[in-house]
């Protein structure tokens, strides 16, 4: 059964692209992450347009992360003090990515940049998570604490001014990291269709010193808010987002979302950081080799409307 993509101006098998939403929805709801920096590749993988699926791919981002803002919004696990400052960041850092997204899209170099982007991005986060988590495998087999750093411990950047006390957070930081960590992860949401809470979360906790029980709601709070933005202004900019395709996905996110829960639940930690590393890791090798594999279509004939 196909159905047709009015923004990506072609024909998609409906239930490939449902199995995609499911299992970036799964692996969102077993891992705690939005799902962008996965469902964007797939479907790259799935032959949709770079340009449609960062943009669409976002919508992924604001259906898997909202839900569980809501929840830490309850459970009083918000700063919303410090997630104010980081989405002030952030909507700018997403008005330049949008900027950036048409001008590398007028200059015919997008496509190229977003699978660079990708496997630079994949390959060093995922290096980073899979080193992190064996290395706690092992302490954990070895019967020895982790040793980690507490919240609040001071390095060079509690030096810097312009400083601003959060109670939430039970901390007293400058505001200038806290909204270039936004300012960059709203550039990356606008270019690659990322909510970028795999970059946000480690940056809260080991560079800025923030506890551990606000970040990631104080996360999603900021990239619900970047990411729906960015899917207004991409949409009615560049007209990229093909709603087709973000409904499709959402439906099947949500449901997937559900039972990547009940079996997160069930690992531990490290035993996930490990097994999202190697998925990490797998996407951009994939992406990788695409890049430096000869096409089977060395031309293609695209019409003059399609602006891709």
């Amino acid at each position: 059964m196909t159905v047709y993509l009015p923004i990506a101006e072609l024909s998609v098998n409906i239930f490939i692209i449902l199995g995609m939403g499911a299992a970036v929805g799964f692996l969102s709801g077993m891992f705690g992450v939005g799902g962008g920096f996965l469902i964007t590749p797939l479907l790259i993988f799935y032959n949709i347009p770079p340009v449609v699926a960062v943009a669409t791919g976002a919508n992924q981002v604001v259906a898997s992360s909202i839900s569980g803002a809501i929840a830490h919004f309850r459970r009083g696990t918000i700063d919303i003090k410090l997630g104010t400052v980081l989405l002030c960041g952030g909507l700018v850092g997403a008005t330049v990515g949008v900027w950036l997204f048409s001008l590398l899209r007028s200059a015919g170099q997008l496509d190229l940049v977003i699978s660079l982007l990708y496997v630079l991005l994949l390959g060093s986060v995922g290096t980073l998570m899979l080193w992190e988590s064996i290395g706690a495998m092992r302490k954990a087999a070895k019967n020895q604490a982790p040793q980690l750093r507490r919240p609040g411990q001071h390095n060079w950047i509690h030096g810097l001014p312009l400083k601003m006390r959060f109670k939430k957070s039970k901390i007293y930081l400058s505001v200038i990291p806290v909204a270039t960590l936004g300012f960059s992860i709203g550039v990356l949401t606008s270019v690659m269709g990322v909510g970028g809470g795999f970059i946000m979360v480690p940056a809260m906790i080991y560079l800025l010193r923030i506890p551990t029980n606000v970040v990631v709601g104080t996360s999603l709070f900021q990239i619900v808010f970047v990411s729906a933005y960015t899917v207004i202004v991409q949409a009615s900019t560049n007209y990229t987002v093909d709603i087709v395709l973000a409904f499709v996905l959402m439906i099947a996110g949500v449901i997937g979302a559900q039972y990547g829960v009940r079996v997160g639940q069930r690992l531990r930690g490290e035993q996930l950081r490990a097994l999202l590393a190697l998925l990490v890791l797998a996407v951009g090798i994939r992406l990788a080799i695409e890049l430096v594999i000869p096409p089977k279509n060395i031309y293609s004939v695209v019409s003059a409307g399609a602006g891709f």
